[in-house]
């Protein structure tokens, strides 16, 4: 998120271009899923790539932006036991999925600066 004019069209772009990677590669999503959540794999990462989807769409205009703020917060709070679970257990090529732990507090404070 970014307080330049442009930047919602970018932002809401990279959002949408973000929940649709979760349609896209989905077995990859739901590896980062925590196992206690493994029933409802397939469903977080749906339910997860329409919320960034429907956040990025909401930054565009105006008029929604803060609700989206609100909404793409939440997303953020919501995926973070994915990320935790990604971090400690990760099986996949990345070489420091650690590293996606402190970006999400970065996300959270520019999503908060971007949809002012």
């Amino acid at each position: 998120m970014s307080t330049d004019p442009r930047g919602p069209a970018r932002d809401g772009a990279v959002l949408i271009a973000s929940g649709a990677f979760h349609f896209v590669i989905p077995r990859q999503f739901e590896s980062f899923v925590p196992p206690r959540l493994e029933t409802w794999r397939r469903e977080l990462v749906v339910a997860s790539g329409i919320a960034e989807i429907a956040g990025g769409v909401a930054v565009l205009p105006d008029r929604t932006r803060r609700w989206a703020r609100w909404w793409l917060l939440a997303t953020l709070v919501a995926v973070y036991p994915a990320n935790i679970n990604m971090a400690i257990n990760s099986r996949t090529s990345r070489r420091f999925p650690h590293r996606r732990l402190p970006l999400q507090f970065l996300f959270a404070r520019n999503t908060w600066r971007g949809t002012r």
